[in-house]
């Protein structure tokens, strides 16, 4: 199917747009704004990808580009799951930095009376589902890391 859309934007740069996208907007630290900016702009990517892939060759043997086309669509998927569930997640910890979740010394503020679970996410076509399970601490006491 990829190799019939015979559009005009190559893998590569199709990855290198939603590369950019995670960067800017849902990296290490990021907001609430940046990240409705990331969910908004993911499906734009997704519907490049769609519609106006250029995949050179066939799949008559090995093909390196179709190979990428399939791991970039992997990918379009996952960063927008990534997205959505550091939009859900209200609070700064670990490598989730929240900037609108710190302390006044800038450090992350984390909220573990509601956020002290494992998650994960199943998809559905239409809205991915969150599946948690809480987390239970009897030998280790729950702090805020501190890099002072």
């Amino acid at each position: 199917k990829m190799l019939s859309i015979k559009g005009q934007k190559t893998v590569d740069e199709i990855h290198k747009a939603l590369g950019r996208v995670m960067w800017d907007n849902v990296g290490m630290s990021r907001n609430k704004n940046s990240l409705l900016k990331a969910l908004e702009l993911i499906p734009n990517i997704r519907n490049e990808f769609l519609n106006n892939i250029k995949i050179p060759g066939n799949n008559a043997e090995f093909n390196s580009e179709l190979e990428k086309a399939g791991r970039l669509a992997d990918f379009i998927d996952l960063g927008e799951l990534m997205a959505q569930d550091a939009l859900n997640r209200e609070e700064s910890c670990g490598g989730h930095f929240r900037e609108e979740h710190q302390t006044n010394e800038n450090e992350a503020r984390r909220d573990d009376e509601n956020y002290a679970y494992v998650s994960a996410w199943e998809y559905k076509k239409d809205k991915h589902e969150l599946h948690k399970e809480e987390l239970n601490f009897k030998n280790v006491e729950l702090v805020t890391r501190s890099y002072k």
